[in-house]
């Protein structure tokens, strides 16, 4: 019976969310990076403070946390993107993204855009159709989706968000990837 004991089982659970969790930790300290660099004190940068709250939901140590900050005054090749692009049955979306290297995400993202039904947009195409509120973009115009459009839409979702210079991925519909 080998290859199925307990602990082959456990290993691979384990590999998987160790992983899913690394990409998360990457996300979000990329983006405590960018967002460090304007002003590296919480309390007189509001983005910073966010960025450092919603790490510290995910249980990123603190120390992780820290190096993040002071790496943000050397790191100054991070560039934030803001693609504008259409999803499968016309929803609208809008990819935020971190990157060292501009080329490279967009190059990726549109591969992604086009193997899962989307479209490319032009900038200011996309845009027009949400508002800023708080801290978030909030679709003007809400687009209601049906059962039968719901799986491509959200397979669409997923694989941006899969996308490890992805921060935040905004739509006109009410579906999330969580």
């Amino acid at each position: 019976m080998s290859g199925h004991s307990k602990w082959s089982q456990i290993k691979h659970k384990k590999a998987a969310n160790d992983q899913k969790r690394s990409a998360v930790f990457s996300k979000l300290l990329k983006l405590i990076s960018v967002a460090a660099r304007q002003e590296s004190d919480p309390q007189f940068n509001p983005a910073l403070r966010a960025a450092i709250e919603k790490a510290k939901e995910a249980n990123v140590p603190s120390d992780n946390i820290e190096r993040a900050i002071k790496k943000s005054s050397e790191q100054s090749n991070v560039d934030e993107l803001l693609i504008e692009a259409y999803g499968p049955h016309s929803i609208a979306v809008l990819i935020a993204a971190l990157t060292d290297n501009r080329n490279r995400t967009v190059a990726e993202l549109k591969k992604i855009i086009t193997d899962k039904g989307g479209k490319w947009a032009d900038p200011g195409s996309v845009t027009w159709a949400f508002e800023k509120s708080g801290a978030e973009w909030k679709a003007q115009f809400p687009q209601d989706v049906s059962d039968e459009q719901e799986d491509s839409i959200i397979s669409f979702l997923e694989a941006l968000d899969d996308h490890p210079d992805v921060s935040e991925v905004y739509t006109n519909t009410s579906l999330t990837t969580s």
